[in-house]
């Protein structure tokens, strides 16, 4: 009797737990998730707001899920195989050379050289965009698609200010990747980076947007003009990565990879990309130009500095220092002055030097943008009719004259530059009375080098003449096809 009475109990209290915690967890949870009523309560689960950072099983978000920008950029993304001769000069050893000539005398050795690089179909007809510096010193160029297939790639343009290089395969129905807007690009922004690091074909790397706008000052060689304004990402890039893609999360081309900040030449977290907005306007005057039509401004400008603004007494932090005016030029015409601050460009906000260029470069010679600058603290608007290198609106395509050398130029193609055994250069097409014709310059002949400047166009030409006192003399050297001498002429410019 005692312990049934026990047991009884025992039962009831076990019984009266259950109906409690049934009860107690049935209200708990409409106060949490919402009322008898469906209206949604204040209180919160975790008042902590400490949550574990695992990931469940059944978490699905498209935020997160790569896979379609991924297999839609691989097929699109090429292996870029370069052969090239390889100079080396090495001190000569020989005891009676070192006697007469010193360490100066140098033995050269050549050999041919291999290069590795990545490429991205932009065109169902096989035009591909790359890194200039993939292909630059190239004498074949052999593009490999994701399904192994290889073809032999001829260079359309160059333009080493981007460091942007446009080939093209001849094959049709290629897979094809079409350009996002860089300029709509978030930081924080999920992004994909697809090429050939190492050689190891077709891989994909995750990231985010680090940064944009950054100029990192990377030599252009010999160029004197450098545009930078890169997309910092962190997605591992590697060597072999240059000149592949860098996709947003619907699969849209934002960007070309193009180098990485590292101390030892390998991944260290941060890697650069060239926009697809500069991308795709060296793109468009490659094959319709064949080089790129840059306009300019006009101005010298600089980032403005805490010193700078405390110097200058300036009221803003943020845009593009102008420092000085060519005379004559764009903004001088239009009224922008050496002070000014330019803060806005056909309504684009200008924080930097670098977002100015960039934005500059999106236009042609001839056209016309809306600047705004702040003066004295106030804002003023100035419309601009922006100019080419050599101070006119003109566009000019395929053969070029300057009247004032009295010559006809034209740009070397790939397969002259490989029979003639050179990267660059232009040819004199046609001679007419001027200076080449009383230096005793023939048609034919190769200008590869005006007073030691690398000439990769007629643009760089009139860039140097341009920038020469009137009446001084400067020398032109180069070759003529089929004849291995070097030819040093001296013309006097007007």
């Amino acid at each position: 009797m005692k312990y049934k009475k026990l047991l009884s109990n025992i039962l009831i209290a076990v019984l009266t737990a259950i109906l409690t915690v049934a009860i107690y967890s049935n209200f708990v949870d409409k106060s949490i998730d919402g009322k008898s009523d469906g209206s949604v309560s204040t209180l919160n689960k975790d008042t902590n707001g400490i949550h574990f950072t695992n990931l469940p099983s059944d978490f699905k978000s498209d935020n997160f899920d790569f896979t379609y920008a991924a297999e839609n950029t691989v097929h699109a993304v090429v292996h870029v195989k370069t052969k090239y001769v390889q100079e080396r000069s090495y001190p000569s050893e020989h005891p009676l050379f070192e006697y007469f000539f010193g360490d100066r005398y140098q033995q050269p050795e050549r050999r041919e050289a291999e290069g590795y690089g990545s490429g991205v179909i932009i065109s169902p007809d096989g035009y591909i965009v790359t890194n200039n510096h993939v292909i630059e010193k190239s004498d074949e160029i052999e593009v490999a698609l994701n399904d192994e297939r290889t073809f032999e790639a001829e260079i359309v343009g160059t333009d080493e200010a981007t460091d942007l290089a446009l080939l093209k395969i001849d094959e049709k129905e290629l897979p094809y990747l079409q350009f996002g807007s860089s300029k709509d690009l978030k930081l924080g922004e999920w992004v994909l980076a697809v090429g050939n690091p190492f050689n190891l074909r077709s891989t994909v790397t995750a990231g985010i947007v680090s940064a944009k706008g950054r100029a990192m000052g990377f030599s252009r060689g010999e160029s004197r003009l450098s545009i930078e304004s890169f997309i910092q990402t962190d997605a591992a890039v590697n060597k072999g990565n240059s000149g592949g893609a860098l996709v947003n999360m619907e699969g849209e081309l934002i960007g070309i990879n193009s180098a990485i900040a590292s101390p030892t030449g390998a991944y260290t977290g941060y890697a650069f990309a060239i926009p697809s907005n500069i991308a795709q306007k060296v793109v468009e005057d490659l094959i319709k130009f064949g080089e790129v039509k840059r306009a300019v401004l006009g101005v010298q400008i600089q980032n403005i500095t805490g010193d700078l603004a405390k110097e200058k007494d300036l009221e803003v932090q943020q845009g593009a220092y102008v420092a000085g005016l060519t005379k004559d030029g764009a903004a001088d015409e239009a009224g922008i002055k050496s002070g000014d601050v330019i803060i806005e460009v056909d309504n684009e906000k200008i924080e930097s030097v670098s977002e100015l260029q960039q934005t500059i470069n999106n236009y042609r010679p001839g056209d016309e943008v809306k600047v705004i600058v702040k003066r004295n603290g106030k804002k003023k608007q100035f419309d601009v009719k922006l100019r080419n290198m050599q101070g006119s609106t003109e566009i000019i395509a395929g053969e070029e004259t300057l009247e004032n050398l009295g010559a006809k130029f034209e740009t070397l193609s790939r397969q002259e530059k490989q029979r003639i055994g050179i990267n660059h250069g232009v040819k004199v097409v046609r001679l007419e009375d001027g200076a080449f014709k009383d230096a005793g310059i023939k048609e034919g002949f190769v200008v590869a080098y005006i007073e030691g400047n690398k000439i990769n166009s007629v643009d760089d030409i009139k860039q140097i003449l341009g920038q020469t006192p009137s009446g001084a003399r400067v020398e032109v050297e180069g070759l003529y096809p089929g004849n291995n001498m070097i030819y040093v002429y001296q013309i006097e410019t007007d």
